[in-house]
């Protein structure tokens, strides 16, 4: 998993410089500047003296002697602790390093740290009393002024060493300061980014001289916040990846934004940008597992596997840990998704609701969070030693407040006072060495006298391998699916903050949040470093990714085609059958599959004007058509000839539709009327004056009639078909008049005429509930008119284009804008499958979309003006479309 990878990433730098030294040695905001080939001398002017043979290394708050010798433990003496230092044998050394002939320097201190004795990973023994080290360097005027230099005036001294570029020449662009962050660790240097390259330059050299990457390998870049300010960067070169490339801390966000600037314009021709609402799309469609969507969410909410205040944070999904066995079918063996940890507890939360509400501003519910680096590493203690050593002053946690039992940890988090954390990707991944004790680690001994070892796991779970495979089921199970929105809520969405969150139970301590304290305006240098090591080792809030309800994961309605074949193969009483609907989907899903094969296949000129309007009869045989030349026209398929042409007024037609039986064709006309044509009888056989203004779009479902007019409404009729064709008039009553604040350009109806959407001139795509005439959604979307819309057959999302080139996808359940791409042209219509969009443009192209990876797929070429409208049948095999150039084009899909 993502820490596990960090881990071994760490691992080879460490092989590359030979070191048992490690930057977790220094403390929170130390630097190490460079290091210095030394012997440490015992007993120095003694004919016991003895030389052990090392590394010197001076770091901003310590100095650290490194031994060849593994036998040997690494000495750590923190200056804060140090008497003196000096000149060995000088009088009167003061606590600065002074240059020596002999090269000796003599450290008189109160405490010092022995750590990696035999290269072994265990607390680190502390010695204290008065007592005087000497070191004699091997270039003795080599030290001078190191203590005393400050690190902004050390990166100031220096720059990037241009010999270091891959190529002579390389275009230099940009060059910063900046630290380089890898967990609980910062180390200074200055970046340097080229035409073709990103660098960094540690100011001392490690683990190695510089870093460099290709520009051309950066699939992802995120602005970061590091210590809840926006100094971060973090560069990948994999599509889903959580360990980065490079995490880069600046020092002013004015440079972190113009790296970025640089790195994302060289992007911006070769990577598509993904957005929380892109990767919505892709997990509400089945596309992206619920372990792959809670990734990408922690990535894009600032949370990384270099930052251990910010790591990505996953949820407890499982309530039982004493079965036998794990049922996923029962709701009762998991955990309540809609609450924070900290609710989960009636008991529990009404203490602590009770001091909530005693407690003066700023208030807060819980003390501690539920993600934070001493949370990430009680999970990981066992194959990051190190790390925990580092944050807790080279001591281990006491062994019964050790990760010692899956279920003692649940339970705890249920009933403990102060404890409300959650999980970490590494429950749901196939590494299992974070629960096993390896490294035979001396984790100490609990009370009962057993030894902290490995992880004690559910009955239910027969090995560590077991165990994570059945946490990964759970989270992917049907019950988690249905409820995971609910925890989003409470970590990424409207939720996190505000009142939503005091409703929610969901509120934690101000410094946990983005804007909770201003760094910068603390002037005490003490001060700001206890301040952000407070926030650092407290936990963060991610940051806020929805401000609105989280949409529902849909449930997958059809079968696949390989399931629907091997379904009916297996069936022994119709071998070989398959139902209509079955066929239907397979050659809708034959179709989508194969639509950027769509060619040219035959061409009519048929009106004077624009063609507004294409319906087919069942058959296929006969196609109907309106203009704004005001005629209706029938088109024969099969003799390809002109059979009809039909003119109710002299105002341009906008649309038109069939009856079901095929006898009667319906158009709207600008002249506020909607017109009725017997096909059989060959005359008008009803007219339905039911608008103040032009009729811009008309549907028809179950004997109702829905037209949407520019006097800005949308009404339902009732309409009684004639028992004769063309020998009794339609009799309508008006059902419900759906009122807008300005012209409806566009409606369409769901596929159970439950729901209807409609779009208007001023770019606003409203969602009406049918069965109570009301309006659900009113989302301004576009920044002009809203040229279509239409449902996705499974009436979860609805599609709108416009003239602003834009394609949007709103989920019908909360009328959140879930995905967003533009193109630089209008487009005038399309038909879609929730997946996939074919859509006509200005230009005459038909380009086809792929919404779940937001990139247009295909062009094609087609008309000469703009495509104003298409039809594609049911099984999605024929498509014709309409144009400006008064055309209608007969397309054929290439399997």
């Amino acid at each position: 998993m993502a820490f596990i990878r960090k881990k071994q990433q760490e691992q080879q730098l460490q092989l590359y410089s030979k070191e048992r030294f490690s930057l977790l040695l220094l403390n929170l905001e130390e630097y190490y500047f460079e290091q210095h080939r030394a012997n440490h001398i015992l007993h120095k002017g003694s004919h016991h003296e003895r030389k052990i043979r090392g590394s010197l290394k001076i770091c901003s708050k310590s100095v650290i002697f490194e031994p060849d010798s593994i036998s040997q433990p690494i000495i750590k003496i923190p200056l804060r602790d140090c008497i003196k230092i000096g000149k060995h044998g000088e009088n009167g050394a003061n606590r600065h390093f002074t240059k020596a002939k002999s090269g000796g320097i003599s450290l008189i201190f109160s405490q010092v740290y022995f750590i990696k004795e035999h290269n072994v990973v265990a607390p680190y023994k502390i010695e204290r009393g008065k007592m005087e080290y000497v070191f004699e360097l091997d270039v003795p005027g080599k030290v001078e002024d190191v203590v005393e230099t400050l690190l902004q005036s050390r990166l100031a001294r220096t720059s990037f060493d241009k010999n270091r570029f891959q190529n002579i020449s390389e275009k230099l662009h940009m060059e910063c300061k900046a630290e380089m962050v890898t967990p609980l660790v910062t180390n200074p240097g200055h970046v340097c980014i080229t035409d073709t390259n990103l660098y960094f330059q540690p100011l001392n050299g490690y683990p190695k001289p510089v870093v460099q990457i290709t520009l051309q390998d950066v699939r992802r870049i995120y602005k970061r916040r590091h210590g809840l300010m926006p100094l971060g960067l973090e560069v990948f070169c994999t599509e889903d990846d959580l360990c980065s490339d490079i995490y880069l801390k600046f020092y002013e966000p004015q440079d972190r934004d113009d790296l970025y600037f640089y790195i994302a314009t060289y992007l911006e021709h070769h990577v598509a940008e993904h957005t929380a609402e892109s990767y919505m799309l892709q997990w509400q469609r089945g596309h992206l597992s619920n372990y792959q969507y809670l990734l990408h969410l922690n990535n894009l909410a600032d949370r990384s596997c270099n930052d251990l205040s910010q790591y990505p944070v996953f949820p407890w999904i499982i309530h039982d840990y004493s079965s036998s066995e794990l049922d996923l079918s029962n709701p009762g063996t998991f955990r309540d998704l809609s609450k924070p940890v900290g609710a989960l507890n009636k008991e529990r939360l009404e203490r602590l609701l009770t001091r909530y509400q005693e407690m003066p501003e700023p208030k807060f519910m819980y003390g501690s969070h539920y993600s934070s680096p001493g949370y990430v590493l009680f999970y990981l203690v066992r194959i990051a030693p190190e790390y925990m050593l580092c944050l807790q002053n080279g001591r281990f946690d006491n062994a019964d407040r050790m990760f010692n039992s899956i279920a003692e940890t649940w339970k705890n988090c249920l009933d403990g006072a102060t404890d409300f954390k959650e999980l970490i990707p590494e429950f749901y991944g196939d590494d299992v060495s974070f629960l096993v004790n390896s490294l035979k680690l001396d984790l100490g001994k609990r009370q009962g006298g057993q030894m902290v070892d490995d992880v004690e796991l559910p009955p239910w779970a027969s090995s560590p391998e077991d165990f994570l495979q059945k946490s990964k089921d759970a989270l992917e199970s049907n019950y988690v699916s249905e409820h995971l929105h609910e925890w989003i809520d409470l970590i990424f969405g409207y939720k996190q903050k505000g009142s939503d969150a005091v409703g929610a139970h969901n509120v934690f301590h101000p410094l946990t949040y983005e804007g909770g304290v201003d760094l910068n305006s603390i002037q005490d240098p003490d001060e700001k470093v206890a301040m952000l090591t407070q926030i650092l080792e407290f936990g963060q809030t991610p940051k806020q990714l929805f401000v609105t309800p989280h949409p529902r994961r849909i449930t997958p309605k059809f079968k696949s085609l390989s399931q629907t074949s091997s379904y009916n193969a297996s069936m022994a009483d119709s071998p070989g059958e398959e139902s209509f609907e079955d066929l239907t989907e397979e050659s809708k899903t034959l179709a989508w599959n194969n639509i950027t094969k769509l060619q040219l296949h035959e061409h009519y000129k048929i009106h004077k004007e624009a063609v507004t309007g294409i319906t087919v009869s069942r058959n296929g045989s006969s196609v109907f058509t309106t203009s704004q030349d005001s005629t209706l026209k029938m088109f024969s398929k099969e003799s390809k000839m002109l059979q009809r042409s039909i003119s109710f007024s002299n105002m341009a037609l906008s649309s038109c539709l069939l009856l079901p039986g095929d006898a009667t064709v319906i158009t709207s006309s600008w002249d506020n009327n909607v017109y009725f044509y017997s096909i059989a009888f060959g005359r008008r056989q009803d007219t339905l004056m039911g608008h103040d203004d032009a009729v811009s779009k008309i549907c028809w479902h179950d004997n109702r009639l829905y037209s949407a007019s520019w006097d800005s409404t949308v009404k339902v009729w009732s309409g009684v078909p004639a028992e004769m064709p063309g020998t009794k008039r339609h009799h309508f009553d008006l059902l419900a008049e759906l009122e807008h604040d300005v012209s409806v350009d566009t409606i369409s109806l769901n596929a159970a005429s439950t729901l209807l959407v409609s779009g208007t001139k001023e770019g606003t795509v409203n969602i009406w509930d049918l069965t109570t005439a009301t309006l659900m959604h009113q989302i301004p979307c576009h920044s002009g008119i809203v040229c279509d819309t239409a449902f996705s057959p499974d009436s979860r999302h609805v599609l709108s284009t416009g003239t602003d080139g834009c394609l949007n996808v709103i989920d019908v359940q909360t009328g959140m804008l879930i995905s967003s791409m533009t193109s630089d042209e209008p487009q005038r219509c399309f038909v879609w499958d929730g997946n996939s969009v074919l859509s006509g443009s200005q230009s005459g192209e038909l380009l086809v979309w792929d919404l779940l990876g937001a990139k247009i797929s295909e062009r094609i070429q087609g008309h000469t003006g703009a495509v104003t409208c298409i039809w594609m049948n049911e099984q999605c095999s024929s498509i014709i479309t309409g144009g400006e150039d008064r055309q209608i084009i007969f397309w054929k899909l290439q399997y």
